[in-house]
């Protein structure tokens, strides 16, 4: 059924974001208590609860009365069953260019596309909900998340505070109810199980002078089979309760693994795991820090922080659709909770690498490496081809699943993910990312070489060309090769590859990536200079995905330090966004909206962009929603279902304010809107591996400091007008050096270890 990731969760959670004096950090890094996620009660909807989670287990803490909910969920649990159809002989991209060829869209959607809405598995399976029924008397006054501890508070009418957390370095969750009144447990298996033809959950109730359990076991149409556990303990002047969810890959007995795992945390008691778990999240928040004036975005920004810890750890599944969230109404999840990787998962992990979450963020590169094999198996049979392809919807196990077959079946999504690969090495400038990332990105970029064939005009293009997610699923989603979206990833991946060959002196090898980036053709523009999603079709209506300007962001492939023919196509094109309107767009357009601006140097654009956002397109508890939920005219989709990618892009949004670094260049408060006259932040990274601090105020940059942690040389941009620095610098074990000014860049030669600093007159 796959790895066990429980296992490796436990080994691994002490070493995030290890820093020296880490300690003295920890005072000043740590969100304070008006940042806190509060709801007043009653929370009537699991997709509105207080959101906990340690990676491999989540929850929704949620109720009404004295009635409280925890919708329960575990990472790894799937059904992975797969239609026979995709094992068919002619289940291959050669067949579907066949049918696309011969305009037969009917037989291709039957044949490749529609086993996505006919079959209900492969899916994420809910874990269940547990009910906490209190004495009568003790209602929900309000709900609290302290993201400091991750700690989840309900306080009580009259009185008293209940808490819960999700265990940062075991498998369980743990709550503390205040008073000796009695409890009532009830716990109920997903309903949902059952459109998957699984039989009814085993259910069972015990109890005895200690305290009372209930559990149920549930076995799947596989070999998977699961038990959730809830147990009571009263000591002394509050009663603990004690959830777990174990499957088989945790031991042949899954309900007597979480009786055992129950057990053992209600002996060891509320600080034998506290402690431990507060010490994760110290150093989870040790990582870095930042201010800007606007306290609605600051408290989302760090309820985004905070769900990288919460939902992605390394040894534990990366984030999904709704990460450790999945839904809890009945039903399977939307999506069947799955992997998309046309834009929801490369855009949840493109906001660690600012924010220095490397353990978050490897929780991501890890999984997909791990499933390298799969994907190579995935590249000879549906391709036909060498190296490895990425199925763009896919299983926890790397699996397809299909779906619009123009998108979920390109190849050039997986480039998208390969280069992000390339970019978590550029941040952390690790020896093993890099080998490991070369090792996955080549693959990747050899079955992308051999899929290209040389036109007419000497240019390499695909055999079939799409843009997600442009026409839908229509016949004319298969554009003219190659799509800007295509061209573009495929490029960004060859030139990463081909950087990451050069740093492993592979001279031969890098020069035929960079050859591969160099004859994929020119960009597609129109007579007015703006970017085209293929050589034949222009945007010409509002849509969600900005497929074609991914040069832009997030590849900065076209720049606005570039010729002045790249400033143009950037300003035309942003322009044309701007005349088309926002009435097709989704909740993460609006965010994705605001990192494309921040890079086009229009802050104040990028700020009500997000404005919008935060307005229209979460709900109370944070959680990104597709539709506008003010139905305030933003959109004309106002659906509800919830996804994480718009969070991600939010708090990266931010980030490209305050704190920008392409092409080997570290820019300070390169996109300041006007309201933003004092910012700061701490610790946050830069490519090359560089720790930057710095401080804004009155308009103007303060003071900076930059540490390396890899060595390198250090870039930083002149955007400071009149005002000047003064360096200093020091090192351990080595001569002195300086910062010299080389045209408009500072630049120094940097060992790990070197700081610079600066104040300015």
């Amino acid at each position: 059924m796959g790895q066990n990731w429980i296992v490796p969760i436990m080994c691994t959670v002490l070493f995030l974001c290890p820093t020296a004096g880490a300690r003295e950090a920890e005072k000043v890094f740590a969100p304070p208590a008006d940042l806190n996620l509060r709801l007043d009660a009653p929370i009537k909807s699991w997709d509105e609860a207080l959101p906990l989670g340690n990676g491999v287990l989540g929850g929704l803490l949620w109720g009404e009365g004295n009635t409280l909910r925890l919708s329960l969920d575990r990472g790894d649990l799937w059904d992975l069953r797969i239609p026979d159809r995709f094992s068919e002989p002619d289940f291959t991209w050669k067949e579907m260019k066949k049918l696309v060829d011969a305009g037969d869209n009917k037989t291709l959607h039957s044949r490749f596309d529609n086993f996505y809405n006919r079959f209900k598995y492969p899916t994420k399976l809910p874990g269940g909900r547990l009910e906490i029924t209190l004495d009568p008397g003790r209602k929900a006054r309000a709900f609290e998340l302290d993201l400091a501890t991750a700690t989840g508070l309900v306080h009580l009418e009259g009185g008293g505070v209940i808490r819960g957390f999700y265990s940062a370095t075991r498998p369980v969750a743990l709550f503390a109810v205040p008073g000796t009144d009695s409890i009532e447990l009830a716990l109920g298996a997903p309903a949902a199980v059952a459109q998957l033809g699984y039989a009814d959950a085993r259910t069972g109730r015990e109890s005895d002078d200690s305290g009372s359990s209930v559990w149920y076991a549930q076995k799947s149409a596989t070999d998977l089979h699961y038990a959730a556990l809830a147990a009571t303990r009263r000591t002394g002047t509050q009663t603990l309760i004690a959830v777990a969810i174990c499957a088989n890959r945790d031991g042949s007995d899954p309900l007597e693994a979480a009786h055992a795992l129950v057990r053992e945390t209600l002996d060891s008691g509320w600080k034998a795991l506290h402690d431990p778990h507060l010490e994760f999240w110290r150093r989870f928040w040790s990582c870095s820090r930042l201010s800007i004036p606007d306290l609605h975005h600051l408290r989302h920004y760090y309820l985004v922080q905070y769900f990288y810890g919460a939902a992605s750890r390394r040894g534990a599944p990366s984030i999904p659709l709704q990460g450790v969230w999945t839904a809890d109404n009945g039903q399977l999840p939307p999506w069947h909770g799955d992997y998309h990787h046309d834009l929801n998962t490369q855009m949840t992990y493109d906001a660690y690498q600012t924010a220095g979450r490397f353990e978050s963020g490897a929780a991501f590169v890890d999984h997909m490496y791990r499933l390298l094999p799969r994907f190579q198996t995935f590249a000879r049979s549906f391709y036909e081809a060498p190296g490895a392809a990425i199925p763009a919807v896919m299983t926890q196990e790397g699996d397809p699943m299909t779906g619009w077959v123009m998108y979920s079946l390109s190849p050039t999504n997986g480039a998208w993910v390969g280069w992000l690969f390339y970019k978590h090495w550029l941040y952390t400038r690790d020896r093993k990312d890099l080998e490991r990332g070369y090792a996955f990105c080549s693959e990747l970029s050899r079955c992308l070489r051999h899929l290209l064939r040389e036109n007419d005009e000497k240019t390499l293009e695909l055999p079939l060309s799409s843009s997600p997610e442009i026409f839908d699923n229509r016949l004319q989603a298969f554009l003219e090769p190659n799509s800007n979206y295509d061209r573009d990833c495929m490029e960004a991946l060859f030139l990463g590859t081909a950087h990451m060959a050069r740093a492993l002196a592979k001279p031969a090898e890098a020069d035929a990536w960079r050859s591969a980036a160099e004859n994929l053709g020119p960009r597609h523009v129109d007579d007015e200079g703006r970017l085209m999603y293929s050589p034949r079709d222009r945007m010409d209506q509002s849509h969600r995905h900005f497929s074609h300007t991914m040069a832009i962001h997030p590849f900065d492939l076209l720049t606005i330090e570039g010729t002045d023919s790249d400033k143009k196509i950037i300003a035309s094109t942003m322009k044309q966004y701007d005349a088309l309107g926002t009435d097709w767009w989704t909740g993460y357009s609006f965010s994705w909206m605001a990192c494309m601006r921040a890079r086009t140097g229009e802050p104040d654009t990028a700020l009500r962009y997000l404005d919008i956002y935060e307005k229209a397109f979460i709900l109370r508890n944070g959680f990104h929603v597709n539709g506008d939920q003010l139905k305030a005219g933003h959109s004309r989709f106002q659906y509800r279902p919830f996804t994480l990618e718009g969070n991600f892009l939010a708090a990266q949004a931010i980030h490209e304010m305050l704190l920008q670094s392409w092409h080997g260049i570290i820019r300070l408060f390169p996109a300041m809107p006007g309201r933003w006259t004092d910012a700061s932040f701490d610790r946050l990274r830069a490519e090359g591996g560089f720790r930057v601090s710095a401080r804004r105020a009155a308009g103007a940059i303060v003071s900076v400091r930059i540490e390396a942690t890899a060595d390198g040389t250090m870039r930083l941009l002149d955007n400071f007008g009149p005002h000047r620095p003064r360096w200093t610098g020091r090192s351990a074990g080595r001569a002195a050096w300086s910062v010299t000014k080389i045209g408009d860049l500072f630049v120094a030669d940097m060992k790990a270890g070197d700081i610079v600093e600066a104040r300015f007159d």
